[in-house]
């Protein structure tokens, strides 16, 4: 994917190639690679935190490991060297981040602030009553809304690229190809809009395209911020529809096939 491809060139000669570009593959030992990985965590970053000065976070340097380890294992599988020098290294342990959900009370509050905004409330209902992913709900066209049905298909995933180019791919995996059937408020929400382009959610400026994903992020920021709401990100109202759905009695097998 595009967006992955530009996430690893950038791991690439942001922090690895200023440290180990030069050094002949064979010889490149273990102990280099840790110390690259130490130096990195302390002095890595390009731009000085207020907090945090140079260092970089752990889950910087898991990524670092995890674009090098991959590509030293296809270094190997070509016999290019005889064994990974990463697979040796100490790393960092991922740090998960605590899910976080809008409870009863707040969740009110956001749904009657969405209710109150002509541009973006139809967005975030649906967001809210089917626990969409941002690429997939921002690449939703009209050809993927069946009304009589009340049905919506999620076929395709959008991404922004560098240089503000909108991507349009597949979705994250096979499963996440499926259909959803839609709450009858939802679907009534959707055949009320005005179609001004095949995208049911276009950008504003520029109708022929969809709504770029970052910019569905920073509303939701936007959003919790002014109804002093807990600090979730987008994809923090995913896990708000899941949690709820599981409270309202939806079967474990459909939250999961709408998720």
């Amino acid at each position: 994917r595009p967006q992955t491809l530009e996430r690893h060139r950038r791991i690439v000669n942001t922090y690895i190639r200023p440290q180990i570009g030069k050094k002949k593959l064979a010889f490149l030992s273990t102990n280099e690679v840790q110390r690259m990985y130490v130096k990195l965590k302390k002095t890595g970053r390009i731009k000085k935190h207020p907090v945090y000065g140079y260092e970089l976070a752990d889950n910087t340097v898991i990524d670092i490991h995890a674009t090098l380890h991959r590509a030293l294992e296809i270094a190997v599988n070509n016999h290019l060297i005889l064994k990974n020098p990463t697979k040796a290294t100490v790393r960092p342990k991922k740090k998960k981040k605590d899910l976080q959900v809008l409870n009863d009370a707040e969740l009110d509050i956001l749904m009657q602030a969405i209710d109150d905004d002509k541009e973006w409330g139809d967005f975030f209902y649906l967001e809210l009553t089917t626990g969409l992913r941002r690429g997939e709900i921002c690449g939703l066209r009209w050809t993927d809304f069946d009304e009589k049905e009340g049905i919506i298909r999620i076929k395709t995933s959008t991404s922004l690229l560098k240089g503000g180019v909108i991507y349009e791919g597949e979705p994250k995996t096979d499963e996440s190809k499926r259909k959803i059937l839609l709450p009858k408020i939802t679907v009534d929400r959707l055949r009320k809009r005005e179609r001004i382009s095949e995208w049911i959610f276009p950008n504003i400026l520029n109708p022929s395209l969809p709504i770029a994903p970052p910019a569905a992020y920073r509303k939701a920021k936007s959003l919790v911020r002014k109804l002093n709401l807990p600090n979730i990100s987008f994809h923090d109202l995913r896990h708000t529809f899941a949690t709820h759905a599981l409270a309202t009695g939806v079967e474990a097998v459909t939250r999961s096939t709408i998720l």
